[in-house]
């Protein structure tokens, strides 16, 4: 019953084995970042003479841990690390609705991947850059209290 499957299996290993030793064999390989924080700053649109245009805004991301032995939760024994990240939209659907819609504050959703270059200062100075290029954003609604929410009119369905 099983003997089949394992087989095909085996006949694959082994030929993907062969097939190292005597051919270049491409491999996947995956560089994907996934960021939700609040927006540091208004996105900025900016485009170079022959160069696609890019939206360009930072993105704070916090982490938050408890420090001490105390099983008790106390408010000082918590600590917290903020994180800032420079994100880079250059799709040209996602880069406009990132310049009009997402604003200084704002708590967004990102998917992209990380990119690692260099770049000379005003002083010549040879820079290192970390850019997260945004391949998806979602804007994520502020959570409300239930007082807020009992307020909400339900929308009637059509």
């Amino acid at each position: 019953m099983f003997r089949r499957p394992v087989l095909q299996v085996l006949r694959q290993f082994v030929r993907h084995e062969s097939e190292t030793a005597t051919s270049l064999v491409l491999e996947r390989s995956l560089n994907r970042v996934q960021l939700l924080g609040r927006v540091g700053q208004d996105p900025v649109l900016r485009q170079v003479e022959g160069k696609n245009p890019v939206t360009i805004f930072s993105l704070a991301t916090n982490e938050m841990w408890r420090s001490g032995d105390s099983e008790v939760y106390q408010m000082g024994d918590v600590s917290q690390k903020t994180t800032w990240h420079r994100i880079s939209v250059f799709r040209p659907g996602l880069r406009d609705v990132a310049y009009q819609y997402v604003k200084k504050g704002s708590r967004i959703y990102l998917e992209g991947k990380i990119d690692y270059g260099e770049y000379m200062d005003k002083n010549n100075v040879r820079r290192q850059a970390t850019t997260i290029i945004a391949g998806k954003t979602r804007n994520i609604p502020p959570l409300l209290t239930k007082s807020e929410l009992l307020e909400k009119q339900p929308v009637p369905n059509f």
